[in-house]
């Protein structure tokens, strides 16, 4: 365990999303998402009825801020001095007026943690992107602009894993006695490219899903184990995707989790849980996605189903955050600290190298072997 000195970092950036907070916000919120893409407004609403559908309100900004204070809180129990900051890519707070505060309130070595456990274009390179586009633009105005490290993937941490594994738990509780040991696990991430997932992660890993499908598979893998080793059963479970966005003729991941639950009741599955395994907090395509349409379809086939709960601010995550941040500010020292993970990834890379989840228009990205502001 490294020990509890963050130097030579003066800030945690926590990095998400965004999120409409009300009626007014859902188109503008989509059309930042969307710039450049030239979707027609008409598209944009009917896309933001999934959010009218909770009062135009996307829950991550409560849960990044719920997050925001757990982490405060957790640092100041435990003696570390780091101000926390939060900044989003598509949603005030805005990342740029985040760092701009940040140069204001004199930081100059910025650790990031984004609300993102995996690689890919999307999961990190874009938030990357979207940093070097925010240093860019305090560097135009005269600002100098700090530099700004990127925290480990810690989809394989047991600050992630437990809690994950302890939601499977409690949904298998929550299912009929008669099914409960028969229900199967379907793991549940978005959907994206397969040619995006093909690319993600570094260049050695590219091929068959990349480090996309790699890392999901192995946390699955590692929580079903778990899962096991706790009720004494051994259950069938399957990665699978939702959410997807893009046009019918690409092809993306497969197979939807609807499409997954009309195959296990057709095969005769008792029941199953939905985990959520690649989302970090229960936001919208988690409410939506899982809780609205995927749930619906297993009502509609009769076959129980139940949804286990995200990491959200649960303290073994948030004390999990803490240990990766000690540990990347002892390796910055020239320390070698203990790189805790669970499964057979290991600890994923620090600084992302030269070709780790490209984008299709090659663009600067902060945080890494690459980075201009390095």
């Amino acid at each position: 365990m490294p020990d509890e000195r963050p130097h030579p970092y003066d800030a945690l950036l926590l990095l998400s999303f965004g999120g409409p907070e009300g009626p007014d916000d859902v188109v503008p919120f989509l059309e930042n998402v969307t710039r450049g893409r030239g979707i027609p407004r008409e598209r944009l609403e009917e896309v933001g009825q999934h959010y009218f559908l909770f009062g135009g309100v996307s829950p991550i900004n409560a849960q990044n801020r719920e997050l925001l204070a757990a982490l405060r809180e957790d640092f100041a129990a435990h003696g570390l001095d780091l101000p926390v900051y939060w900044g989003n890519r598509n949603w005030a707070p805005y990342l740029t007026d985040t760092l701009r505060e940040l140069v204001r309130d004199g930081r100059r070595r910025v650790l990031t943690v984004a609300t993102s456990a995996y690689a890919s274009y999307s999961g990190c390179r874009q938030y990357r992107e979207n940093l070097a586009d925010a240093l860019a633009a305090l560097q135009a105005e005269g600002l100098t602009p700090p530099r700004v490290d990127k925290l480990r993937h810690y989809f394989n941490h047991p600050g992630f894993v437990e809690p994950m594994t302890e939601g499977v738990l409690t949904a298998l509780a929550a299912l009929p006695a008669d099914v409960r040991d028969g229900a199967h696990l379907a793991f549940t991430t978005h959907s994206i490219p397969t040619a995006s997932a093909d690319t993600s992660g570094p260049v050695a890993t590219h091929g068959d899903g990349g480090s996309y499908v790699a890392q999901h598979l192995d946390a699955a893998r590692r929580i079903a184990a778990a899962v096991r080793a706790a009720t004494g059963v051994e259950r069938p479970w399957e990665l699978v995707y939702q959410s997807r966005s893009g046009a019918p003729h690409i092809p993306w991941l497969e197979p939807d989790v609807c499409d997954h639950l009309e195959t296990l009741h057709g095969a005769g599955a008792p029941a199953v849980v939905m985990v959520p395994v690649g989302f970090v907090s229960d936001h919208m395509e988690v409410l939506y996605d899982l809780d609205t349409e995927a749930l619906a379809k297993a009502g509609e086939l009769g076959l129980p189903a139940v949804r286990s709960a995200t990491v959200g601010a649960d303290p073994r995550f948030v004390a999990g955050l803490r240990d990766l941040v000690l540990e990347r500010a002892a390796t910055e020292r020239g320390e070698r600290p203990e790189r805790c993970a669970l499964g057979a990834l290991g600890p994923s890379h620090d600084v992302c190298p030269v070709g780790c989840c490209p984008a299709r228009t090659p663009r600067p990205a902060a945080a890494g072997a690459d980075s201009p502001f390095a």
